[in-house]
């Protein structure tokens, strides 16, 4: 079972001087060749450790391609990967110096960060729509959202504090149907009345392999949901003071994930599987596909990867705030900037 990503949370960060003090140092660059066989960065690239929200997955697909094809290295980065997994926090790991960017799973959590005064920004959406979707069982009697009444929904806790209150305000959904997600399905499948949370890239897939059923699945992103996912995250001291390789990482992850989509994802693939032992190819495989299929990555109006608008953010906040999630004077432009972004 794959799990999900929790959303970002700002908790004490005095132990986390340990994690960094204890995090590997980058590799020289110009050293050769990197243990994967990726092309090496030239000397006096400057090293970014760029932390991920989960373990390696085709969901960074674009990442692992921009390492592997080596453009990160073109552009005079020396990008090391730090796999994320359930016990990682990203913003914490920026936070206290042990990675340079990283990952924000969604708008919520990005959200927090600024109204927490996190001095910390998105500077690319990696993903247009959230891959966020509940699944139900076929002939239960849901064909779309506005049909979960009545329904138990299996959500995580994560959840419960993110879309729960944007799919309850919209679709009348009530407290009482929801059941706690464990990120293991049983569950589910012992229930046919029950409804549960996933990414439309993996545990689709996971409940026609385990239970040998097709979910109707649903994709929040297609009924309304307004949120970015799999931002790219960096603090505003690299943001300040080295405005130029924050320009190019955003540039060379477009370009990987274009690499990853349109042409042959194998020397991103053969990475995730190297930092994921656990991962397999035909899982990296159809989520690569879906991805496709959902047009979760490329901008439905020909903008470039990445794409980030004032209007999209605005609309979160707007959504957000009327259930009462920020306050109404929340500064949240500090949440994101778009300098780094192309034009149309």
């Amino acid at each position: 079972m794959i799990f999900r990503r929790t959303l970002v949370q700002i908790g004490t960060l005095a132990a986390l001087a340990l994690i960094a003090a204890c995090s590997p140092a980058p590799k020289k660059a110009g050293a050769g060749p990197s243990e994967s066989g990726v092309p090496a960065a030239p000397a006096g690239a400057m090293a970014i450790r760029f932390a991920t929200d989960w373990r390696a997955e085709a969901e960074q697909g674009g990442v692992y391609q921009a390492l592997a094809t080596g453009e990160y290295q073109k552009r005079g980065l020396d990008v090391r990967i730090i796999p994320g997994g359930p016990g990682v926090n990203v913003a914490q790991l920026l936070a206290a110096g042990a990675a340079d960017m990283g990952i924000g799973s969604n708008s919520f959590g990005v959200m927090n960060l600024t109204a927490e005064h996190v001095p910390v920004k998105a500077v690319m959406a990696m993903m247009q729509k959230d891959p966020q979707v509940l699944m139900a069982h076929p002939n239960a009697g849901i064909a779309g959202l506005a049909d979960l009444r009545g329904h138990p929904i299996l959500i995580s806790d994560s959840a419960k504090t993110s879309f729960w209150f944007w799919l309850k305000a919209k679709y009348g959904l009530a407290d009482d149907q929801v059941r706690t997600y464990t990120f293991n399905s049983a569950p589910f499948l012992s229930d046919t009345r029950a409804v549960q949370e996933g990414y439309v890239t993996s545990e689709p897939y996971t409940i026609e392999q385990e239970g040998h059923i097709k979910p109707v699945v649903m994709l929040l992103a297609d009924n309304g949901y307004p949120g970015y996912a799999a931002m790219v995250l960096a603090p505003d001291t690299l943001i300040g003071a080295k405005p130029a390789a924050v320009q190019a990482f955003v540039e060379a992850t477009a370009a990987g994930w274009k690499s990853y989509l349109d042409g042959d994802p194998a020397p991103g693939d053969a990475l995730i599987l190297k930092d994921n032992p656990e991962m397999k190819p035909a899982v990296l495989a159809q989520a690569r596909e879906k991805m496709k299929a959902y047009g979760l990555i490329k901008p439905i109006d020909g903008s470039p990867i990445g794409t980030m608008t004032a209007d999209r953010w605005k609309g979160f906040r707007d959504m957000a705030s009327g259930l009462g999630v920020y306050p109404k004077d929340l500064a949240w432009q500090g949440a994101y900037t778009l300098q780094f972004l192309g034009k149309k």
